[in-house]
């Protein structure tokens, strides 16, 4: 069933990246829903490497700052939340309860080029489904770089195989502070039908 314009308005064409919010939290209801929406989007062998840390308190994000690019900084601490987009590279141990109709670890065991790229591409992709999930629930998003990620994963991932990737700042957006929209490739310059 294809999507009314409506949605796919609210999803891609008329979504923007936020850089400023209103001010209204994100409670952990709304956080708990974006999860189990974006949880069934697909990955790889139904690896879902990808991991969360919301982080919205007062002493979270002093923790976050430091590593902070001097560009994001403001805004990121401003926002009601951000998401720490990350991906756990031992993954492949719940294949077994995830992937349980064949041995799907042994794919991973002992093989870290296949889990580095694994995790990060699974990882990246539901990244991306937290973004439309948001958006789907009524949340504005400013995806970014623009941090250290070696300081982040000391101070929120230390000891463990988990390894930020990206943030995503969500709250409920202050229209005022979006940029001018900027343009796209054509479908000519971006695709070929082979």
């Amino acid at each position: 069933m294809k999507l009314h314009d409506d949605a796919l308005d609210t999803l891609f064409r008329r979504a923007r990246t936020h850089n400023g919010f209103d001010g209204r939290p994100v409670d952990d209801a709304v956080l708990h829903d974006l999860y189990d929406v974006l949880k069934w989007g697909p990955t790889s062998a139904n690896s879902c490497p990808a991991r969360f840390v919301f982080v919205r308190s007062p002493e979270a994000k002093a923790r976050l700052a430091p590593a902070l690019s001097s560009g994001n900084r403001d805004k990121t601490l401003a926002a009601p939340c951000t998401a720490i987009v990350a991906y756990d590279l031992a993954f492949f141990e719940a294949l077994p309860r995830l992937f349980p109709h064949t041995d799907a670890r042994s794919w991973f065991a002992g093989k870290p080029d296949v889990i580095q790229a694994t995790a990060f591409r699974g990882g990246t992709l539901q990244g991306a489904y937290l973004i439309l999930a948001a958006r789907a629930l009524g949340l504005d998003c400013g995806p970014m770089s623009g941090f250290d990620n070696a300081m982040v994963d000391a101070e929120f991932f230390p000891g463990t195989t988990i390894r930020s990737n990206f943030l995503v700042n969500l709250g409920y957006g202050d229209p005022s502070r979006v940029y001018p929209r900027n343009p796209r490739l054509a479908f000519d310059e971006a695709c070929t039908i082979a």
